[in-house]
């Protein structure tokens, strides 16, 4: 049996902080506590105090395989994962083709086995047309349904009222939705042509992809719910406007009930805000948009508060060719993956959120909403997706980044912590410089 003893820990689970040991065997999380003893053969790892978390869990990544291998891929993005602490993702279907059924389902997982650092789960893809395969979904194949209610790509903007509703009524797995509504969009985009022709300034991004864009949306897709007791999960919530939609408290309450509609913010709506757009330009062109200094205030206070309940990233990367082009040409999206558990964790330092804060946004809570089995805890029994955590300051450089683009917006920034080693499934993948090994990722399984 392969063992590995971590001591000397710092650990961050389920609201506590506490010092302790931590016993892997066979990839899992063998036995916790203090003074324990190395077994003949074990590997002993001295955290040295270095605070010990659960494995990030990513509910929201375009690692874009298939169709956009170009500018990146599940290989590559794991990999620039798991060096940032986020062992496991779950990755969005607007690929080429997108993931509308059974088939480009499974697909995404033959393509992922073997390949992919982290574990992976794939989410289904809701059309206009694709209600049937819908109604169809195994609950034990994927995280969710994702349903774009405002401007995407190809087949899967969702605008038919008939549809949306039949997809809130029969979906048999949670819905996640992205919430913009794209007549608000193409009237506010035509307004800034006329004023600007091709020219428009790319801080003209936050008023074209507006926060009444994103309001109108989100009331639309919290109505839908609530019509038909929907488990409704809402991505990216980039305004305060949006805040007082969503019921304060803990995501799982004291009896054991769960909040039937939820919502996520991303850790560029945090580290972000309009003012950044004159040095980074279409850098941080992405949708919804990065908004003012005053909604990333409210959405730091919301998490929190516990209105917000999961932390993700959106990771969705663009090569820096297509990020050079005029505003109206450039794509949105922004690879954030290998630095976002360090961007939580300023917060910490700032004085915002405790360490034990940032672990039920990034790691518990994605495990609960989604039903995630045996991951997201440091607990007995549980699979060992572990990342070490040093307060030594990391300053971002653009040869260190991992993913296939080849670039982050937090170039040039020095954060307080840097991630010292990470484990999938019980195996070190990362040990602060580099990448160990092989692939470890498995298939995530639900408990539903």
């Amino acid at each position: 049996m392969s063992e590995t003893l971590i001591v000397n820990a710092r650990l961050v689970n389920e609201g506590r902080e506490f010092d302790g040991d931590l016993r892997i065997r066979d990839g899992r999380i063998a036995e916790i506590g203090s003074g324990l003893s190395a077994r003949e053969g074990a590997t002993v790892v001295d955290a040295a105090g270095r605070r010990l978390l659960p494995g990030m869990i990513d509910d929201q990544v375009h690692f874009r395989e298939p169709g956009l291998e170009y500018k990146a891929d599940m290989a590559t993005e794991s990999a620039a994962a798991v060096a940032g602490g986020l062992t496991s993702f779950m990755d969005m279907p607007n690929t080429t083709p997108p993931t509308l059924d059974a088939a480009a389902l499974q697909d995404k997982y033959d393509r992922a086995a073997g390949r992919v650092w982290g574990n992976y789960g794939f989410y289904m893809g809701a059309s206009n047309d694709n209600l049937a395969a819908v109604q169809a979904i195994d609950p034990l194949a994927t995280p969710g349904l994702k349903v774009f209610m405002g401007a995407s790509t190809g087949n899967m903007l969702v605008d038919n009222p008939e549809t949306l509703d039949a997809i809130f009524r029969d979906a048999p797995v949670p819905i996640i939705t992205h919430c913009e509504d794209t007549p608000t969009i193409n009237a506010n985009l035509t307004r800034y042509q006329a004023q600007y022709g091709e020219d428009i300034p790319v801080a003209c991004h936050p008023d074209i992809r507006s926060r009444e864009a994103c309001i109108k949306s989100t009331r639309l897709a919290l109505e839908l719910a609530r019509r038909h007791d929907t488990r409704l999960h809402v991505l990216h919530i980039s305004t305060a406007d949006e805040l007082a939609l969503f019921e304060q408290g803990p995501l799982v309450r004291a009896d054991g009930s769960r909040k039937r509609i939820t919502a996520e913010t991303c850790v560029h709506f945090l580290r972000f805000d309009r003012g950044d757009y004159a040095k980074l330009g279409n850098l941080i062109k992405c949708n919804p948009a990065i908004k003012d200094a005053s909604d990333r205030e409210a959405l730091v206070r919301a998490l929190a508060e516990d209105r917000i309940d999961v932390l993700a990233t959106d990771h969705a990367p663009h090569t820096l060719e297509e990020k050079s082009r005029p505003y109206a040409q450039a794509p949105s999206g922004l690879p954030l993956v290998q630095y976002a558990l360090l961007a939580a964790l300023e917060l910490v330092h700032e004085g915002h959120l405790s360490n034990a804060q940032v672990v039920q946004k990034f790691a518990h809570a994605a495990a609960q909403l989604f039903d995630v089995r045996e991951r997201g805890y440091l607990r007995e029994g549980y699979a060992a997706d572990l990342v070490l955590v040093e307060d030594a300051p990391l300053t971002v450089r653009r040869e260190d980044v991992l993913s296939k683009c080849g670039w982050s917006p937090f170039e040039g920034m020095t954060f307080h912590s840097r991630i010292a080693s990470t484990w999938v499934n019980g195996v070190q993948v990362w040990d602060g410089t580099r990448l160990l090994g092989t692939p470890q990722g498995r298939r995530l399984e639900f408990s539903r």
